[in-house]
């Protein structure tokens, strides 16, 4: 008690409801926020406080990975400003905390296989990364700046899978 991570202090005080203080408690637990934080530091992110017991993380300088924004454990991290993203996609932080509850109920950093093979089925059955992925599903496609794609056939979306990696230049 009283050396509890300032993240986690600050949310007593805004009386979250009891599944998020549950699932906070389990992200740090299963170390996929401290990874979170890590991975904001490393990226020179600035952090705040964000709702639902989310930590808000902005001005990342790295690349990777290729998205507006992205959650580990509970800390969502982008590039830009969480105002403009919001101002595109106002149900963005739902979206985002929904996957933070995803890595929870993913006992953590094992979310992280589970989302690279649902994106890998989503390309192969709809050619993009998102339509078919479970876990964008589930966090809600619009809500996070999604559009659905129909599924392909999956001899067509195979053949198509092929071509594309045959068409990859090496190296």
């Amino acid at each position: 008690m009283g050396h509890e991570p300032p993240v986690i202090a600050a949310d007593a005080r805004r009386g979250l409801t009891r599944a998020q203080r549950a699932r906070r408690l389990a992200n740090l637990l299963n170390l996929s926020t401290p990874v979170g934080l890590a991975v904001a530091r490393a990226g020179g992110a600035r952090r705040r406080p964000g709702p639902y017991g989310l930590v808000l993380a902005e001005g990342y300088r790295f690349r990777f990975p290729v998205a507006g924004a992205f959650t580990v454990g509970d800390v969502i991290v982008t590039a830009g400003t969480f105002d403009a993203l919001l101002r595109r996609h106002p149900g963005l932080l739902v979206h985002e905390e929904r996957h933070s509850r995803q890595y929870a109920l993913s006992l953590g950093l094992p979310y992280l296989t589970l989302y690279t093979l649902a994106m890998a089925w989503s390309v192969v059955r709809t050619g993009d990364r998102a339509s078919g992925n479970v876990f964008e599903r589930d966090a809600g496609l619009r809500a996070g700046g999604y559009a659905e794609r129909p599924v392909r056939p999956l001899a067509a979306s195979l053949r198509a899978a092929v071509a594309r990696v045959r068409l990859t230049p090496p190296g």
